[in-house]
């Protein structure tokens, strides 16, 4: 039952929506904004307003910025190392980004082959894939290790052809991981691509 009026449930509705909040905790932050509205709803409110009149699609790879071509691809100390990294989503470039590959290029595919939700070669950024990569000599796949990521990663596999260098991230043990807590597929896939010292 509502506690605050409508636009205060609204909000809270809203907030709900977003990952790793439930209505509980979109209800502790929407009132925890409240009590500091001069200092954090205020500035969150035009913040928000000036991320939709700025926030663009890079036309080249995919990312968000606000810029297109975004800052990445138009950074000129990235040189041209001929590595690309595809990645289903925006947070994974930003992940990859956090661990610093080098002067890579990214190109974000917006998701992932998913028969059971109705995502087909259609609803992903694959024809601009198959353009850009002849001009690289290596094409990274960085798909999440679940079946509808490696489904994708086959099919893209298939359409670049064999004359394309194409290779995937290594999946396996995670460092300061204990096998103990692992999974069997886990150690299966790290006991596979174990390599020399």
């Amino acid at each position: 039952m509502p506690s605050g009026g409508p636009e205060i449930e609204q909000l809270i509705q809203l907030l709900a929506r977003l990952p790793g909040l439930g209505p509980r905790s979109a209800r502790r932050a929407v009132l925890h904004m409240i009590k500091k509205k001069e200092q954090l709803m205020l500035p969150l409110s035009a913040a928000l307003d000036r991320a939709v009149a700025a926030v663009k699609t890079c036309e080249i790879c995919g990312n968000v910025d606000t810029v297109s071509p975004c800052s990445i691809c138009s950074d000129p100390r990235r040189g041209d190392s001929g590595i690309l990294i595809v990645v289903e989503d925006v947070s994974d470039l930003w992940a990859m980004e956090r661990a610093a590959p080098g002067q890579v290029r990214y190109h974000v595919l917006g998701g992932v082959l998913s028969p059971l939700d109705g995502v087909r070669p259609d609803d992903l950024n694959l024809d601009m894939l198959i353009s850009r990569a002849p001009d690289y000599s290596e094409i990274v796949l960085a798909m999440n290790a679940t079946v509808d990521g490696q489904t994708t990663a086959h099919y893209i596999t298939d359409r670049l052809g064999p004359g394309t260098k194409v290779t995937r991230l290594a999946h396996g043990v995670p460092i300061g991981g204990e096998l103990d807590y692992l999974d069997e597929g886990t150690l299966s896939q790290a006991l596979r691509a174990r390599t020399q010292i």
